[in-house]
């Protein structure tokens, strides 16, 4: 659940700049997770799961269910993926208005 719900309504377009904006589609070359990108440097990389994605993803379950955790590290498939997606032109690199 989430703990900070906005209401104004230019913290709700804050809310989706920061979360949604300029955000490109991955799927996984393996399991066809799919998870919302945005790179906004060569060494920044905002990846947002979707509890499908997650439960979609083997090598999500079965490190949480190694460790008890439900946290999001990086799956090593997803991250090449992302990676053919950055040299195949498909996620632009670099911030937009400080987004």
């Amino acid at each position: 659940m989430a703990s900070f719900v906005p209401t104004r309504p230019d913290t709700l377009v804050d809310q989706q700049l920061y979360t949604q904006a300029r955000q490109t589609e991955v799927s996984c070359l393996d399991c066809l997770a799919r998870v919302g990108v945005k790179k906004n440097s060569e060494h920044h990389t905002s990846v947002q799961w979707t509890a499908e994605a997650a439960a979609h993803c083997p090598d999500l379950a079965r490190r949480s269910r190694a460790d008890g955790r439900s946290a999001h590290p990086a799956c090593p498939r997803l991250v090449a993926s992302i990676e053919a997606a950055v040299r195949d032109g498909r996620i632009p690199i670099g911030a937009e208005d400080g987004y």
